[in-house]
């Protein structure tokens, strides 16, 4: 059974791989930056569980250094430890850079960027006193695909990328995997859009917790390092 730090977990993508490591018989603490969300999500998620107390919540900025620590703290005090990280936690706003602020620069790469860094700094000492554990960093094909409007959001991206495949070689021998999943199209609210039935050609969050859990089944021996997951079609 592992045992996960969700970041982002209150909706969309986030909540999905929370409801799909619990659906695994594993335990889980979600983050959000609005303690209500957050107990609505926990919420949510405790429902149908024959032990409640699988699911849990801190409301956490991943921008905040200690924060992040104090996330970390609590998960292990918690649950006694934890061997999985999923950095899930993003944020998008699509703005021509000649018309970004320096807030709409900077909110999304300490978002998107350094706040996996907090995370990972402070949950690898954890990691490492299991014999098996995860680090698992939610990207995007925008990572590599880069389009008008998303300079600041493909920058984050691909230098998630980057991050997490310079991490893995770091801490392989120490029993810990990592590996970035790069989300296509999926069917949520992410960037303020309301999901509507135009929207049944997407990905669903669930579909990225099914490949989450996959990858915490692979075999101690295999480590797939990098995945892409786009709608099996396009938009008609």
């Amino acid at each position: 059974m592992h045992t996960a730090i969700v970041t982002g977990g209150t909706k969309g993508i986030g909540f999905g791989i929370a409801r799909a490591i619990l659906g695994a018989g594993g335990r889980v603490m979600i983050t959000g930056r609005d303690e209500r969300r957050v107990s609505d999500a926990v919420a949510q998620l405790g429902d149908g569980l024959a032990d409640r107390s699988r699911a849990a919540g801190l409301a956490v900025d991943v921008r905040d250094r200690a924060a992040v620590d104090r996330l970390v703290a609590g998960t292990a005090r918690t649950f006694g430890g934890f061997d999985v990280l999923v950095n899930n936690a993003g944020l998008g706003r699509m703005i021509e850079v000649a018309a970004m602020s320096d807030d709409d620069w900077s909110s999304m790469i300490d978002t998107n960027l350094t706040g996996v860094f907090y995370c990972c700094r402070a949950a690898i000492p954890h990691l490492r006193r299991s014999p098996s554990s995860w680090i698992i960093n939610i990207a995007s094909l925008a990572g590599r695909n880069y389009f008008p409007k998303g300079a600041a959001y493909c920058a984050s991206k691909a230098g998630l990328v980057a991050f997490t495949e310079s991490l893995m070689q770091e801490v392989r021998m120490d029993g810990i995997r990592v590996s970035v999943i790069m989300p296509g199209s999926v069917a949520t609210e992410f960037g303020g859009e309301s999901v509507t039935a135009d929207d049944a050609w997407k990905l669903s969050p669930d579909d990225i917790g099914e490949a989450v859990v996959d990858l915490l089944r692979h075999p101690a021996r295999s480590l797939p390092s990098r995945i892409e997951i786009r709608p099996a079609k396009t938009k008609k």
